[in-house]
């Protein structure tokens, strides 16, 4: 039985997928849920050459990229509350590592029993060039992980079309 359940969100069609699956995972087995997002601001220095102007800039975009996480997380936690469910959410920083780590280390630190998250299900080259936090996720965490791949344009989704 599942009693804390944690959900990488990140505002995609993909992750909304996986919230939507704890959310009924939760429902079904009277857990609560804890949010995670991860503002990755290493990719935002990445696009810039570290010059003070560019720091400037670089600057702009971090806030921008927490002000929008700060809402997207109110967003599924509102989606959450809808369905009566209790939720916590948690916002985190990343300068440095990779995403899937602060998803483990969370996981870890409370206790969660399932990790619930959603992939795009890359393969090949896509997979490669872009990597997996997923397949990471899956790898190195302490608890079982449910991976949740949105349905692609013109699939059936749970029995309905797309």
């Amino acid at each position: 039985m599942y009693r804390r359940i944690l959900v990488p969100v990140d505002g995609s069609s993909t992750s909304t997928a996986g919230l939507d699956e704890a959310i009924r995972l939760a429902k079904n087995q009277g857990a609560k849920l804890r949010l995670v997002h991860v503002v990755d601001e290493y990719v935002a220095f990445q696009s810039y050459d570290i010059s003070g102007a560019a720091l400037y800039y670089a600057g702009d975009l971090i806030e921008s990229l927490r002000e929008s996480g700060s809402k997207m997380v109110e967003k599924a936690a509102a989606r959450v509350r809808k369905h009566g469910i209790t939720a916590e959410a948690a916002i985190f920083e990343n300068v440095a590592g990779r995403v899937a780590d602060f998803i483990v280390a969370e996981a870890r630190k409370w206790r969660a029993d399932l990790i619930v998250m959603g992939t795009h299900g890359r393969r090949g080259v896509n997979r490669l060039v872009l990597g997996s936090d997923a397949e990471i996720v899956v790898r190195t965490a302490p608890v079982p992980v449910l991976l949740v791949k949105s349905a692609a344009p013109g699939a059936r989704a749970r029995g309905k079309k797309a």
